[in-house]
This record gives C-alpha cells, structure tokens and sequence, in this order.
C-alpha cells in the first residue's frame, strides 16, 4: 500500500480477506444541494468493483467504480443527498464493508454497512 491519509486493511467479511485503500472526498453541488462523494478503493488491476447502498437502492451493479490507470486505483463519484447513506463495496459478487469507514451500522441480515453522512 501506498502512504495515504487514509488507508485500512479490511478483516474478514464472508470470508474473505481483502486489503483496500479508500477515501471519501466531497465537492457542494450549487443547484441541489447534494454533494459530490468520492469513493476510491486500491485492488488487483482487471477487479470488478461496485459501490451499492441505499442512495441506489442497493443494486450490486448499478454504479462500477474504474481503475482508469490500469493501476488498481478505482474510484468513483456519487451525487448524493444530504443525510446519512449505508453502503457496501461489490468485490467480484462478493459484498464488503468499507473498514476505513468509522461509522457502520448492523443491517436486517446481521452483518454490517457502512455508513457515510453527507
């Protein structure tokens, strides 16, 4: 890993064990009042990643992040509205919270999201 200002090495989460790089950045949208929120994640190059949570319904393919530097950097921005929005990483079908996340919340299924507030 790469020295960040924000890195985190995520446990076990069924059952596997993944190391990622995260960090959230946010841009006020003038029109909406909704937020512009960076999610970047560091994984094996040609990884399918997706980032799924209540702001789209949890669809575990709605919104891919990209590794556009081939370099296994992905990232993606979301508007999102103001308010909190749990949310979970899709690693290859596989769902994972984010550890550098420090809040979570336990859902209906007994594991954890995270949780982001914009």
């Amino acid at each position: 890993m790469t020295n960040r200002s924000i890195q985190q090495v995520i446990g076990k989460q069924a059952g596997t064990d993944m190391a990622k790089t995260k960090k959230k950045t946010s841009k006020q949208s003038t029109t909406t009042g909704r937020k512009s929120v960076k999610f970047q994640v560091r994984e094996k190059p040609g990884t399918n990643i997706y980032v799924s949570g209540s702001f789209n319904n949890w669809d575990g393919e709605a919104k891919q992040m990209k590794d556009i530097d081939d370099n296994g950097e992905y990232y993606v921005s979301l508007l999102l509205s103001p308010g909190k929005h749990e949310y979970k990483f899709v690693v290859n079908g596989e769902w994972h919270i984010d550890t550098s996340c420090p809040l979570w919340v336990i859902n209906e299924y007994g594991t954890l999201n995270s949780v982001v507030e914009v």
